[in-house]
């Protein structure tokens, strides 16, 4: 059966996979990012996709937008709501870390995803899911090194929120899933990387696949493993 599907973050690396791979699959997908227009890869699939891809402009920490998104999904049922956007901010070590640049990735990390649930939860599936793309630098047990202190915290922030949605979203039959990609070859892996797009965006869709309101609110890696907190 055919689902509807919201990616944020989805011109390139993690979020663009999830395009790829749930378009070949025969799902509806709307493919959220500020610059749709100048996304090639995305456009390129929206030609073949015909009408099952829609683009929509989405800054996420842009309010007129977030509610131009729920305006432009009225009368659809989302089955999956992926919050995908991120950034990882200037690599600042101790001495180094300003305010401002906390504040900035804080706000996309943490604060937009959760504000994007708030936006969308009405349209909602009864069995609707949401992903968080978190990652394991933001377990607290696993940090073993230090530094990243703006990216570590925006990430731990995001897990305490999903854990808190999980909760809040159950009486509606909605489950919520933290996820961690692994170390893929994007943008922000390197090329050094571990694992592929495709490999990650596949353990990740088997993730949500067999996730359930039972398990809602686990901190689970793209291979089905869970996390530490």
């Amino acid at each position: 059966m055919s689902k509807t599907i919201v990616i944020t973050g989805a011109n390139r690396g993690l979020g663009l996979e999830f395009c790829k791979q749930y378009l070949a699959d025969g799902h509806k997908v709307y493919a959220c990012c500020r610059s749709p227009e100048s996304a090639g890869e995305l456009l390129k699939l929206k030609q073949e996709a015909e009408d099952r891809l829609e683009t929509v402009p989405l800054d996420v920490i842009n309010t007129a937008q977030l509610t131009n998104l729920k305006y432009t999904l009225q009368g659809q049922r989302i089955d999956l709501l992926i919050n995908n956007a991120g950034m990882y901010g200037e690599r600042l070590s101790f001495g180094e870390v300003t305010e401002q640049e906390w504040m900035k990735v804080l706000r996309v990390n943490t604060v937009a995803p959760l504000l994007v649930v708030q936006e969308l939860v009405d349209l909602m599936a009864d069995d609707g899911k949401v992903l968080l793309m978190t990652s394991k630098m933001g377990s607290i047990e696993d940090n073993t090194s230090g530094g990243s202190y703006i990216y570590r915290s925006s990430k731990a922030a995001l897990n305490a929120v999903g854990k808190s949605l999980a909760h809040d979203l159950s009486g509606r039959g909605i489950s919520v899933a933290i996820c961690h990609p692994g170390w893929v070859q994007t943008d922000m892996g390197g090329p050094n990387a571990l694992i592929t797009t495709e490999t990650s965006i596949h353990g990740l869709r088997e993730v949500m696949e067999q996730l359930t309101v039972d398990t809602s609110g686990q901190f689970f890696s793209y291979d089905g493993s869970t996390i530490s907190w």
